[in-house]
């Protein structure tokens, strides 16, 4: 597996090595081994799938609460979107910075998000669905979120003919809104 460290600390594209011949290739998808080896968090004790009918929609941007934060490994499995993700933890010194990566079933790219992210994204093309892989349940109380357009961040969204956003999410706080502790 191939681990590239973004700018935003302890967040990671992950891709797989292909072992190709005449008949396609295989490749690993998750090594706890090597995970561990970069620090990550590995345990994965939930996967969710996210599938998404139009071009154009967006959802996020989503964390849970401490104590229940979670790392997410995220892979697009059919379609494609842009994915973004935003360090919440107060104290980091990439805090309220956000990066974007293109996910698609083509490119077979997956996200490291560590604990305390926000994550989103948005859809590129129809029928597009997303893969999760979590170390830590969901937990529907711990649930938060940060509005997408929230201006501090200045997230550059692909351009949309039009967004389907859900009115959750429409309704979500800035990050001044949230405050200082922006993962309670």
């Amino acid at each position: 597996m191939i681990f590239t460290e973004l700018a935003l600390s302890g967040a990671f594209l992950v891709e797989s090595e292909r072992l190709e011949d005449e008949r396609g290739f295989f490749a690993r998808t998750f090594c706890a081994a090597e995970f561990a080896a970069r620090g990550l968090r590995p345990p994965i004790v939930q996967c969710s799938v996210s599938y998404n009918r139009r071009r154009g929609t967006l959802r996020g941007l989503h964390y849970q609460a401490s104590p229940h934060e979670e790392a997410k490994l995220v892979r697009c499995t059919h379609g494609a979107v842009y994915d973004v993700i935003v360090d919440i933890r107060p104290g980091s010194a990439t805090f309220r910075q956000w990066a974007g990566i293109g996910l698609s079933a083509e490119n077979r790219r997956a996200l490291y998000v560590p604990e305390g992210f926000a994550h989103g994204f948005q859809t590129l093309v129809d029928d597009t669905e997303l893969f999760y892989q979590a170390s830590a349940a969901y937990v529907p109380e711990a649930a938060r979120g940060i509005r997408w357009d929230d201006p501090a961040l200045a997230i550059a969204w692909p351009p949309a003919a039009a967004r389907v956003i859900s009115p959750r999410d429409l309704a979500l706080p800035t990050l001044a809104e949230i405050g200082a502790h922006a993962r309670t």
